[in-house]
């Protein structure tokens, strides 16, 4: 029986080979695109799985506000003190681990690396986290000073074959020789923590002072819960704790906790890798859902396309004792054989087009995940279901034919499934269309992003790295780079515009001393402001006096003068006329108010523009070079050779501040290059589908062509009765489609504090060109019926 159903299919399949091919095709298609999302969700769903410990470990987020003051500021950031109360004071507590993350230059031999990925931790760290070592003890790795774990990729960098156990790396702008006393693995790249090498927390050298402060907040804090309840329950206890902590000081702190393993995907402070986003996990779920039903839809359409050529053949089987069941069956078989077939190809599509998928979404997703055991199961499961739902209707149908009616040549089949198949068309439409949109949209937000107004000039700006050694050196090096006439400003910072800054606090002399405002600053020199571009509204820039006036060890000593944005001078219930001259304090620093600047946006344009400060010192970890935008291979050209003769400890390395402005959108860039992807697959699909339902009716009403023909109709005046009802169709999605649509999209965009207009324009162009789509493709068919001989349809009656 089996055998006989396998080769009843093949031989119905080959002998219609058009129809096969298209089918095959859009379930291919389909298929090929749901197995690159599912491998891309099923990744960024397997972050961080793999640590034992994962669902009982926390990050603790500090939330701290001045009293009085109306801003606050809140990240994944704390102090030093943290982690040891929490683990004296709270039982929950089982263990914790304090990390911090800077890039430093190594030294091997003459050998110099440019780490960007350099770890500190203490020595719980191997105790919370799943890191096997592959060679040294987990429990002695990280408790001296400058001891320093490798990854096994840095150790082979570094050391090649050799055993590099008590091998010496020298680390730093003071080249401080740090130990090897262990080697791990690599860190997985679904690990929320990754890096070339961990340090012991011991070797920043840090003053017991800071244990005894909850404000100098630069570290990342984990603890190890008893149970994972124990979260809940140490939440709970942390406000009354902390405000026993706080009381008197002026200020209030408090912290949350943040289950590890939902960090990845609900978190919005990133780790040491960017997190993703379940909002666009979900949105790429259902784009792969959608193409699903739409490859299914499309199946459904071209096999009742081709039900009146399979009348006869169904009429006959009945005629010689064929069952319903028999021949549904073995219309099943042709729906599983084809799904079989599609499942196949779009195994090996999606392997081959991997790597382009890959650099659209910027992960590194492994071809062997497609081929590993559960995947593979299922895909063949959702394939069978996919066979199952998308054959299951036109075998029915097929198998419902009368015989008779059939053999005597006066079957008909007008009435039957019009509605599901009309409905089917209206969802595959919807769908494209609130795709259509919906990408529109997600394109128009992206290009507000890249070219929004935002203070600040980024373009053809170098960031280049700064030492403390350099500064010695400072007024020679931007001496020497402004030789090229090219090079517009040399600024050294600690931040760029791009990057935010630090956490402070200020206040005005008539307001009381525990009354304090919370403030981002960042501290620049005098020519931060013509490197970026920063627009005066009021009062003037630093000077070099300015700089050269807080050049002391104590902050308390010197007379400060600060720059601030419009929005820290509103804070303080000043205009920028107003604020200049005005005396100021920012935590111990004293002095008077330079200038205002325009508020620019130096977070991204998910959060409004808040105060900030720029103030004068010294040091540096940046070092801003302005370009005119000419002659750049020159240029740089120019800047490398100079910086080996001037900077010969470290390596030439620089990026584009705009490329760290691109790096705040990276989730939303993604999701734009993807959408555009799979939106225009979904409207391919739907098209097939509307190609089969348009070949159905056309074939359906070969005797009404015939007629019209006959009387005289134009082929255009055809063209207009065959398309009038998928007309009638792809409004009706439209219509359904259109407040869909635009309650989706104003959810996303609610998610930017600043955001672009959306014009109607946007829906009345999704709208038309669905409309020309939906009509180009009815037209192919019905042009073809308009033109056949008249005679021969009248005779097929």
């Amino acid at each position: 029986m089996f055998k006989n159903y396998l080769q009843t299919a093949l031989r119905s399949l080959w002998k219609h080979r058009t129809a096969t091919f298209i089918n095959a095709l859009g379930l291919t298609i389909g298929l090929t695109a749901c197995l690159l999302i599912a491998l891309f969700i099923r990744y960024q769903l397997s972050f961080d799985r793999f640590q034992r410990n994962g669902d009982r470990i926390a990050r603790v987020i500090m939330e701290y506000r001045f009293d009085g003051g109306n801003s606050s500021g809140k990240g994944n950031f704390t102090s030093v003190r943290v982690a040891p109360v929490f683990r004296r004071t709270f039982p929950e507590v089982e263990s914790a681990t304090i990390m911090f993350s800077s890039p430093r230059v190594v030294r091997v031999g003459e050998r110099m690396f440019s780490e960007k990925r350099f770890l500190y931790a203490d020595s719980s760290f191997f105790t919370l986290f799943s890191f096997p070592l592959l060679r040294g003890d987990p429990r002695t790795a990280l408790t001296a000073s400058h001891d320093v774990v490798l990854t096994a990729s840095a150790a082979r960098r570094y050391f090649g074959e050799q055993d590099p156990l008590g091998q010496t790396l020298k680390v730093g702008n003071d080249s401080l020789p740090y130990r090897v006393t262990a080697v791990m693995q690599d860190f997985p790249a679904n690990s929320q923590i990754q890096g070339e090498l961990i340090a012991s927390f011991a070797s920043l050298g840090l003053t017991p002072d800071y244990e005894d402060t909850y404000w100098d907040a630069n570290y990342t804090t984990y603890l190890l819960l008893k149970d994972r309840a124990s979260i809940a329950r140490l939440q709970a206890k942390l406000p009354a704790f902390m405000k026993k902590e706080m009381q008197g000081s002026g200020a209030t702190i408090n912290f949350e906790l943040e289950p590890f393993d939902r960090i990845h995907l609900y978190s919005p402070y990133d780790s040491f890798v960017p997190n993703s986003s379940i909002t666009y996990i979900y949105i790429l779920g259902a784009v792969a859902l959608f193409i699903l039903v739409i490859a299914c839809s499309t199946y459904i359409n071209l096999s009742t396309a081709r039900s009146l050529e399979r009348a006869r053949e169904v009429g006959v089987r009945k005629v010689i004792g064929a069952g319903r069941s028999q021949l549904f069956w073995q219309f099943m078989g042709e729906s599983f054989l084809l799904c079989l077939l599609a499942v196949l190809l779009s195994l090996a599509a999606a392997a081959l087009l991997l790597p382009a998928f890959n650099r659209l979404t910027g992960e590194s997703l492994d071809r062997a995940g497609l081929f590993s055991p559960l995947f593979l199961l299922g895909t063949l499961v959702a394939a069978a279901l996919v066979s199952l739902l998308a054959g299951s209707y036109p075998a029915l149908v097929l198998t419902a034919f009368q015989p008779v009616r059939v053999l005597k040549g006066s079957f008909k089949n007008t009435g039957s499934g019009q509605g599901l198949r009309r409905s089917l068309i209206v969802f595959q439409f919807g769908i494209s269309v609130f795709l259509i949109i919906s990408t529109l949209i997600v394109r128009q937000q992206l290009a507000y992003i890249q070219h929004a107004k935002l203070g600040y000039d980024r373009e053809h700006v170098l960031v280049l790295p700064m030492d403390d050694r350099m500064l010695g050196n400072l007024p020679v090096i931007k001496e020497t780079f402004r030789r090229d006439p090219d090079v517009l400003a040399v600024s050294r910072c600690v931040r760029s515009p791009v990057e935010g800054g630090g956490g402070y606090s200020m206040r005005t002399p008539d307001m009381p001393e525990n009354r304090l405002i919370a403030v981002t600053a960042n501290p620049v020199d005098e020519d931060y402001l013509p490197a970026t571009g920063l627009q005066l509204v009021a009062g003037g820039n630093f000077t070099r006096q300015d700089i050269l006036d807080v050049t002391g060890d104590s902050t308390d000593k010197y007379i400060y003068h600060f720059i601030l944005n419009e929005s820290a001078a509103r804070q303080l219930g000043w205009s920028p006329q107003q604020a200049i001259g005005r005396e100021l304090y920012m935590g111990q620093r004293h002095g008077y108010v330079r200038g205002v600047v325009k508020d620019y946006h130096f977070e991204s344009l998910h959060s409004p523009i808040k105060p900030y400060v720029l103030f004068p010192e010294l040091w540096g970890r940046e070092l801003l070079v302005k370009l005119s935008g000419q002659h750049m291979a020159r240029t740089i050209g120019f800047l490398q050779q100079q910086w080996k003769t001037l900077v010969p400890h470290r390596p030439f390395e620089y990026h584009f501040m705009d490329e760290d402005y691109d790096r705040l959108y990276q989730a939303e860039l993604r999701l734009g290059q993807v959408m555009d992807l799979f939106a225009g697959l979904a409207v391919v699909l739907a098209c097939l589908g509307l190609f089969g339902l348009s070949a159905y009716s056309a074939q359906q009403r070969l005797k009404e062509v015939g007629i019209r023909r006959v009387l005289g109709a134009s082929v255009g005046q055809i063209l207009v009765a065959l398309s009038r009802d998928f007309l009638r169709l792809t409004l009706l999605a439209i219509l359904l489609a259109l407040p869909l649509a635009w309650w989706a999209t104003s959810r996303w965009l609610e998610d930017f504090a600043y955001r672009a207009r959306i014009s109607w324009l946007v829906y009345a162009g999704a709208a038309l060109v669905t409309l020309i789509l939906a009509m180009g493709t009815v037209s192919l068919r019905a042009l073809r019926a308009a033109r056949a001989n008249p005679v021969k349809s009248l005779r097929t009656e």
